[in-house]
């Protein structure tokens, strides 16, 4: 039996009409619990969803047994089918051989994902669970926010 820490963790990423973007995420542990949230000018959902799992992570101060629950495929596919792993294997390259994108990202999740033990699961979007529907919410307000910094790593 494992003496970690079990967290679990609700992440959510969006993107609006305008190209706002933002995420949203909730560390639950025992009875603690921590919301985390921010918001960016120009972004993809994408990068929003890999992003909150990168800040949700970052903000564990030990090493954990983790449950990351999050709706998007790419992101949870990429992870439990070791996708991201063999593109950085493959220097960054996809299936085809063509740049894999949110390398900076990707990089950082992996790094982070190595430190803990991580389990992704992919929620569906009405499961109507509360506290996803939570991060759904946070992420928007995220979105919303006036004078949002840069995304650095968006590419267009």
């Amino acid at each position: 039996m494992s003496n970690l820490k079990q967290v679990t963790i609700y992440t959510h990423g969006l993107t609006t009409a305008s190209g706002t973007g933002g995420y949203g995420a909730i560390l639950l542990y025992e009875n603690h619990r921590k919301e985390l949230c921010h918001g960016f000018q120009l972004t993809t959902n994408n990068r929003m969803d890999i992003l909150a799992a990168i800040k949700s992570l970052k903000a564990l101060k030990t090493r954990c047994k983790v449950t990351l629950y999050n709706n998007n495929g790419y992101l949870v596919d990429a992870i439990t089918n070791n996708w991201a792993l063999r593109w950085q294997a493959n220097n960054w390259k996809n299936s085809e051989h063509k740049p894999t994108a949110n390398v900076d990202l990707w990089e950082q999740l992996l790094e982070f994902c190595s430190q803990h033990d991580v389990e992704f699961i992919r929620i569906k979007q009405c499961a109507g669970n509360q506290e996803y529907q939570r991060c759904k919410y946070i992420s928007r307000q995220a979105a919303n926010q006036q004078n949002l910094p840069i995304d650095e790593g968006y590419q267009p």
